[in-house]
């Protein structure tokens, strides 16, 4: 499929938007995707090249935040293997569905994150103390097992479309009770790359990607994601609280309207 050069400048612009809010809150295929539609791509074909388009952005993005990642081995190693294992799974599931029946329960999932991610601290104050970021070593078994199921399925979905992971772990990390906006977003960005890093292996391997147009979307994807992440850091934590949650419904909303 060849590619113009109007239609190259407008995914070299969506991707740079969508590597920033993918480093930013998260939310970067949902202007990133359909930009490829516009121009032609199918939509299975499209998931799979915006996949690998953003992954490289969100790894990019995810060296500023390392110094950021200070969540405890005893609960990172689990949600490492479930993210591989749920990024595969989801990855093989869109290359043998129709993708056209799974964006329709895409709105009632990002609604349901976000709602998540905005009533986490009372989820938090339901299940007792809250948990500061450095307590985390102390986080239960119980709690661990529960969060990498949740991260398994979030793993799916991610391998699956992607749009929306960072929203859902951000919901889930809320919800056992860390604070730090940018501790949360160095553990979502990199459960994120392993997630879509595992996809995009599979997706290469399928053929599934259009190159001509993925190279040009990585080059905005890495320039989206080094900005929004540097961007992110010198933000008030409160502001970005509100980013997230303003994207996750500006992209439920988007879907709902989409898809119904």
């Amino acid at each position: 499929m060849s590619l113009h050069l109007s239609q190259a400048i407008f995914l070299f612009v969506t991707a740079v938007i969508g590597g920033t809010l993918n480093a930013v809150a998260g939310g970067g295929s949902f202007i990133s995707f359909p930009a490829l539609l516009f121009t032609g791509v199918p939509p299975v074909q499209a998931n799979a090249t915006n996949t690998v388009a953003l992954w490289t952005g969100l790894t990019a993005s995810g060296g500023a935040y390392l110094h950021q990642l200070n969540v405890p081995r005893r609960l990172f190693l689990p949600l490492l293997v479930t993210s591989i294992i749920g990024g595969l799974a989801g990855a093989l599931l869109l290359l043998k569905t129709p993708q056209h029946t799974f964006l329709h329960l895409v709105p009632w999932l990002l609604l349901g994150a976000t709602l998540l991610f905005i009533f986490g601290n009372r989820i938090r104050a339901i299940g007792g103390k809250s948990v500061a970021t450095s307590e985390l070593a102390h986080i239960s078994w119980q709690a661990i097992t529960l969060l990498s199921f949740l991260e398994l399925l979030v793993g799916v979905y991610g391998g699956y479309f992607g749009g929306g992971i960072g929203i859902m772990t951000l919901g889930m990390l809320a919800a056992i009770g860390m604070r730090d906006i940018h501790a949360m977003n160095a553990l979502r960005t990199m459960l994120g790359s392993v997630i879509n890093g595992v996809a995009v292996l599979a997706f290469i391997l399928a053929r599934a990607v259009f190159w001509p147009q993925c190279a040009v979307m990585i080059v905005g994807a890495l320039v989206g994601g080094w900005f929004g992440a540097h961007y992110s850091q010198r933000a008030d934590p409160k502001k970005v609280r509100y980013v997230v949650i303003a994207v996750g419904f500006a992209m439920t909303a988007y879907f709902f309207v989409t898809v119904y």
